[in-house]
């Protein structure tokens, strides 16, 4: 033996020490075999119960026909019952009857009159520029309407105006008219960034460059009517001049809509390069004419472009621009315009122009979602905007029910008289007038410290969002009751900030 290798009797089991059983595995069931299992104990069911409906049925048997025909039945009554479901929810579900907002704000468009050339190639510029000897300027190479195209793309045109210190009429006549009839893209940018740079102050309040040409109300207007623009209607169709909204701009531009021709946007504005066919999208330019109003409304201080009441009608062209959804993605556009006409009058002329306007405005847009779209795009938070927006809900709703005076009480009450729980409820009307309402009251300061209208409008509110039940699914009735707990927040808010004012002071 090895001396460091175990004894015989080490290597025995201790007797004392239980030895282990095998572990149990245990067997695996497979889907398989539950599977099995499931149907075997189904089928059993089923022959019991098959045994039982025997015993119990008739004495001829098991009849699977009266089975077929009970089955039949009972198919038939839940079909009855979709029906009376969907039908119901046909007449519940009338938003077909309510169209979204959107009008057509431009129809065919037509070649401008009196497009003339302006004879830009003896402008007096080109003279100054090349008298300077050291740029090598050939005036008789240079001369002509492509060249000047290509400086006003370049950026150059403005540089030189902006040396000399002056621009020609022929000049900013020829401009403008790139800008507002030109086809070239382009061609419209430079000539809009033409306009940025020219209508610009300096720092001491005055123009950069010594200006005798101004874009007029009436090129703007021409432009406006060569795109097409409907001034007298409400809908799709020019309404005569017997209609409640014929009157609200001059009687000259009916002969320009009487003889719309459909064209397209002019190549290099020339007459004579006109072609006639219809363009069914919005008008090319359109950028372009709002850049320029905007331009021209921040001058002013300076010079008084427009009269009053051209910049009353400016400011309802572009207001209602909004309704075009074909111009959606130029809310910028749109809004960096509606604010700079809205801060175009004076302090004095503010308040006659603002009623003015909301007059024209309600004069031609329903009572529907159209309405509500101009309230809501009139977005600025200063006070001309705020009474602007409060004043166009004035009349709106001064309109629809068919008061000669706007006495704000008396269109109260007959709001807060609409009830609820009458099964005739136009719950449409009634989330139109909610949201009128509110921006009557609270658009401008004018209401805030009357707190008896204010309360009585809270508590109508408060009804509206209680009465109007979770479970009422008529026509606009869930909008109507969210509308008004939505709005009822906005009265609280404001009374409780005046509060801790007052509480602070």
């Amino acid at each position: 033996m090895v001396r460091d290798e175990p004894l015989d009797f080490e290597n025995e089991d201790d007797p004392l020490i239980p030895t282990r059983r095998p572990a149990k595995r245990s067997k695996v069931i497979g889907l398989d075999d539950l599977l099995h299992d499931y149907l075997q104990s189904s089928k059993k069911d089923k022959l019991k119960v098959k045994a039982a409906k025997s015993k119990h049925g008739p004495e001829g048997g098991y009849d699977s026909a009266e089975e077929d025909d009970k089955a039949t039945q009972q198919e038939n009554v839940v079909c009855k019952i979709l029906e009376e479901v969907k039908e119901k929810g046909k007449v519940m579900d009338a938003r077909d009857d309510v169209p979204p907002w959107g009008q057509q704000i431009f129809g065919c468009q037509k070649p401008p009159s009196n497009l003339t050339n302006v004879g830009v190639e003896n402008c007096q510029l080109f003279q100054s520029f090349s008298a300077i000897e050291d740029l090598g300027f050939d005036l008789e190479m240079h001369q002509g309407e492509g060249f000047l195209e290509g400086m006003l793309l370049d950026g150059w045109l403005l540089n030189l105006v902006r040396i000399c210190g002056f621009v020609e009429d022929s000049i900013a006549s020829w401009t403008l008219t790139n800008l507002l009839h030109s086809s070239n893209e382009k061609l419209q940018v430079s000539a809009a960034d033409f306009w940025d740079g020219i209508l610009s102050l300096d720092e001491a309040g005055k123009l950069l460059v010594n200006l005798g040409y101004f874009p007029s109300y009436s090129v703007l207007k021409r432009a406006m009517l060569s795109y097409g623009y409907l001034f007298d209607t409400p809908g799709t169709e020019a309404s005569t001049s017997g209609s409640p909204a014929a009157g609200c701009f001059h009687r000259s531009f009916l002969p320009f809509l009487i003889s719309c021709q459909p064209v397209t946007p002019f190549r290099n504005c020339h007459p004579q390069d006109v072609e006639g066919r219809t363009d069914d999208g919005p008008p090319h330019n359109i950028i372009a004419w709002l850049r320029v109003v905007s331009a021209c409304c921040k001058i002013r201080k300076v010079c008084s472009i427009f009269s009053p009441s051209e910049a009353e009608e400016l400011l309802v062209i572009v207001i209602f621009l909004f309704l075009d959804r074909r111009l959606e993605g130029l809310l910028l556009v749109l809004g960096d315009c509606l604010n700079s006409l809205i801060l175009y009058f004076d302090t004095s002329e503010w308040e006659t122009s603002c009623v003015m306007v909301a007059e024209s405005v309600a004069r031609r847009v329903t009572v529907d979602l159209n309405c509500l779209r101009i309230v809501d795009c009139i977005t600025g938070m200063n006070k001309r905007s705020k009474f602007l927006r409060s004043q166009v809900a004035l009349q709106l709703l001064k309109i629809s029910f068919g008061l000669k005076v706007a006495n704000v009480e008396k269109m109260l009450k007959l709001v807060t008289s609409i009830n609820v729980k009458e099964k005739e409820c136009d719950f449409f009307r009634l989330y139109v007038y909610l949201v009128l309402m509110d921006n009557l009251l609270f658009s401008s300061d004018a209401f805030r410290e009357k707190t008896a209208i204010v309360d009585a409008w809270r508590n109508y509110l408060r009804n509206c969002s209680t009465q109007i039940g979770c479970t009422d699914w008529r026509f606009y009735a869930p909008k109507a009751r969210n509308k008004a707990s939505y709005l009822l927040q906005g009265p609280i808010l404001k009374k409780t900030s005046g509060d801790a004012k007052g509480c602070a002071r």
